[in-house]
């Protein structure tokens, strides 16, 4: 070290100059005190917190931490704060070189023929390129002039002016067009625009071309407040060149504490026409939609031990297929409920309380309307031991209608007052034992469980089926009250439900290995009411078996059977097994079978084996796919096939869906998606798509800054 204090100093060899967290490293390195200006020559490394800058020669002002560096490399690290709820914090770091790197102030950086990734290899698959180049990394924007996105060497888009997030945040701005191709809108290309409006709001653009219909114009708009929150969208298609007409879509939701004891919600959404889904959407779930709610609701919780709601609900069905006419559901105008639950009554009593007032009104001229009011208060007594619960409960159902019938029916009730009184009793018995199994030692339990139930009979042949149908049945339903959904039924019952379940649980962590249940109800009396259905004359219902749970550390199982003992038939059985050894591996094969479920062709039956998986190929490399095959109709009703690529900072995906529409119409679909890591995701994305149909699927990068609506 040589100079002169207060006016120059020159250090050289492994020289360092330190204040606060600012650290300037060199060969050589000379510090003029009075303009607090250091020169450093020779590896030059500026860091300051996570932000590292190397090159062959820099001039500092050291306190303002402007200056110049030539030729740099640079690196900045930061902190991404979750986007989206269940995101967790995460780093996120932009690299990249120049030929002259200006220091504008602490977290300003002008670059002059720079580049730009999140890639941190010498030698980046992807980066941006630009002439001038600016990191504000207090905004946490960088803009860049005269720019190209080059990947794996190429430029593939040109950008004369742009603004893009270094940390992965939401940025206004144009995204990276989305692009494929299906059979019902032809080629299909959207241009999105997201418009970052605040941090609690944001919205996005997206014009659309498809070949085949035209120019569609969408919106999203999406808003978060302390109290309330909610979205709305739009699509709007003012001429689809197939069907010479225009075609719209709306939908908005939107939920709000009016109060801090009063909960509001709304949920509105419509089409224009009833094939909308199925010709502009290539998601199976869309295309067959069928009912759009539209609803709003009231909810008050400040009661404590009793709510009280308020509902006001229709729907609009549509019928793509012109031969088969959906039936719309009855709408609610509206509904009012009132619900208590008193778990703390004198003696052990629990009291609980449903009761519901609601004018049904039909979508078409020729069905009834009416108000039903019910009122069911309800006692139980649970008795619980470390080995048992014996819980009886008894309750009164009061129903009354009030009915306007569009036509006279002989015998036909317009006013019907319904009461049932109800009992149960539920009650089971828990034996623990230790079991080894294959040099395992578990806690294997014994449940035994038995649920009787009786309710009397009451005429109700006459009264509309509002909301009401037979419940699916299964081992929720034969330990539960009523046999029907809705009010419009109440079964009539003198049965015994019993059961028995067994489980595995590792003792050291409690968690259950593997169970198994099977269970039966016994009828003391023939059936009497009913829904449309035949009534049952049977003693015996089906019988229902279930066995689930990791049959070892990377395998599980879950089938159900249910089989009838009268006519010596299995009328359900599911079977799915899942083989998932680590992270980005996944094999599932499933069977279905259902004898008396209506297939697409019509005829009862169903019979169906669906294989799907996500594994690695080679390299990087990674396939996804799923295949179901209808073995009654002996034909593909969905497949998909799709291969990844994971470029440790990229990742590229292409995927090709074709999913049955009816008996003799499908579509088809193309997508192709390459994704830059914590910058943006350009092609149209099957992740979605994915997720759905693979289970166990896991996606090979961290997610994207992109936010086009509809992925």
């Amino acid at each position: 070290m040589r100079g002169t204090r207060t006016v120059e100093l020159v250090a050289d060899g492994d020289a360092e100059l330190q204040r606060g967290d600012v650290l300037l490293t060199a060969d050589t390195l000379t510090y003029r005190e009075v303009s607090d200006q250091a020169i450093a020559d020779g590896n030059v490394r500026l860091q300051q917190g996570s932000a590292v800058v190397t090159g062959p020669h820099a001039e500092v002002v050291v306190g303002e931490q402007v200056g110049s560096f030539d030729s740099p490399s640079y690196s900045m690290t930061r902190v991404r704060p979750p986007l989206e709820p269940g995101d967790e914090p995460r780093e996120v770091s932009g690299s990249g070189q120049a030929d002259v790197m200006n220091l504008e102030g602490e977290n300003h950086y002008r670059l002059k023929n720079a580049t730009w990734s999140t890639c941190q290899a010498q030698d980046p698959d992807w980066y941006i390129k630009a002439r001038d180049l600016e990191l504000d990394y207090d905004r946490e924007v960088g803009t860049a002039r005269g720019a190209s996105v080059v990947f794996m060497d190429a430029p593939i888009f040109w950008m004369p002016w742009a603004e893009f997030p270094l940390v992965g945040q939401r940025q206004s701005g144009f995204l990276p067009p989305t692009f494929g191709v299906s059979t019902k809108t032809g080629v299909d290309v959207s241009a999105p625009y997201y418009w970052n409006i605040a941090p609690n709001y944001d919205a996005t653009i997206a014009p659309r071309y498809m070949s085949k219909r035209g120019m569609q114009i969408a919106g999203e708009f999406r808003y978060m407040g302390q109290t309330y929150r909610g979205e709305s969208r739009v699509e709007w298609l003012p001429d689809d060149k197939l069907l010479g007409k225009e075609r719209a879509l709306g939908s908005i939701q939107h939920q709000q504490w009016l109060t801090p004891t009063l909960y509001g919600a709304l949920d509105l959404n419509g089409v224009s026409d009833d094939q909308y889904f199925q010709d502009l959407s290539s998601r199976i779930s869309m295309s067959s939609r069928v009912n759009l709610l539209r609803q709003g609701q009231l909810v008050y919780t400040g009661g404590g031990w009793w709510t009280a709601s308020a509902l006001m609900q229709s729907y609009q069905t549509l019928s793509p297929d012109p031969a088969v006419r959906n039936t719309a559901p009855y709408r609610r105008l509206p509904q009012l409920m009132l619900n208590a639950f008193r778990p703390d009554l004198v003696g052990g009593l629990t009291f609980a309380l449903d009761s519901e007032y609601v004018r049904f009104e039909g979508p078409e001229d020729n069905q009834p309307d009416g108000t039903r009011a019910t009122v069911y208060p309800q006692v139980s007594l649970p008795i619980r031991g470390a080995a048992y619960f014996v819980t009886p409960k008894v309750g009164i159902h009061h129903t009354s209608y009030d009915l306007q019938r569009p036509e006279d029916i002989p015998g036909a009730r317009n006013s019907i007052t319904r009461s049932l009184p109800i009992f149960s009793i539920d009650s089971g018995l828990i034996f623990e034992r230790e079991a080894s199994f294959f040099g395992t030692t578990y806690t294997q339990t014994l449940e035994p469980r038995l649920y009787y139930l009786n309710v009397p009979y009451r005429r109700q042949a006459d009264i509309p089926l509002f909301d009401t149908s037979r419940y699916d049945f299964g081992f929720a339903q034969i330990f539960s009250e009523n046999r029907y959904t809705g009010g419009d039924r109440i079964g009539d019952a003198n049965d015994l439900t019993a059961a028995v379940t067994s489980r595995l649980i590792d003792p050291t962590t409690g968690a259950e290995r593997i169970r198994a249940l099977v269970g039966q109800r016994y009828y003391f009396e023939d059936q009497r009411v009913t829904a449309g259905e035949e009534a049952r004359t049977s003693r015996r219902a089906d019988v229902l078996a279930g066995l689930s749970g990791r049959l070892t550390r990377s395998t599980t199982i879950e089938s159900l059977l249910q089989y009838n003992p009268n006519d010596s038939e299995t009328e359900r059985f599911n079977a799915a097994l899942r083989y998932q050894p680590e992270f980005g591996k996944a094999l599932n094969a499933s069977y279905r079978y259902a004898r008396n479920l209506r297939s697409a062709d019509g005829t009862l039956g169903l019979r169906d084996v669906d294989l799907s998986g996500q594994w690695p190929l080679w390299g990087n490399w990674y396939g996804v796919g799923r295949v179901t095959h209808s073995l009654k109709e002996d034909r593909i009703t969905e497949a998909i096939g799709g291969l990844e690529y994971d470029g440790g900072c990229w990742v590229f995906r292409a995927a090709l869906h074709r999913y049955t529409l009816d008996s003799n119409e499908s579509n088809k679909a193309f997508f192709v998606q390459l994704e830059l890591n914590d910058l943006a995701s350009i092609g149209s994305s099957p992740l979605t798509l994915i997720k759905r149909s693979v289970p166990g699927y896991g996606k090979i990068n961290d997610p994207t800054a992109d936010r086009v609506f509809g992925d």
